[in-house]
């Protein structure tokens, strides 16, 4: 294996190590599936049936990942999932 192969395969795994954040959400007694589900749209970009499944998985199984990625693309969508009244946190 060369010098590049080498170097360009430990990029590629510290590329990988970091996608290992997960957003994880929260089931409550406050928000509303639309409201969830709304947010989930907009915030995590899921299509109407992903937030639907993900809504519905937070609320029988009391949490849900729903977005992963490095920290640093998750933290603002974080955020905006706790300004928007949700509770989540990146695991």
């Amino acid at each position: 294996m060369s010098t590049i192969e080498k170097v360009q395969e430990e990029v590629l795994v510290e590329e990988l190590v970091g996608l290992n954040n997960e957003i994880i959400l929260f089931n409550d007694d406050v928000n509303t599936f639309d409201h969830v589900i709304e947010t989930l749209i907009r915030v995590c970009n899921h299509d109407a049936l992903q937030a639907e499944q993900c809504a519905l998985l937070v609320h029988y199984k009391g949490k849900c990942g729903v977005k992963t990625g490095s920290y640093d693309e998750l933290k603002p969508q974080c955020s905006a999932l706790l300004d928007a009244g949700l509770s989540a946190e990146i695991q």
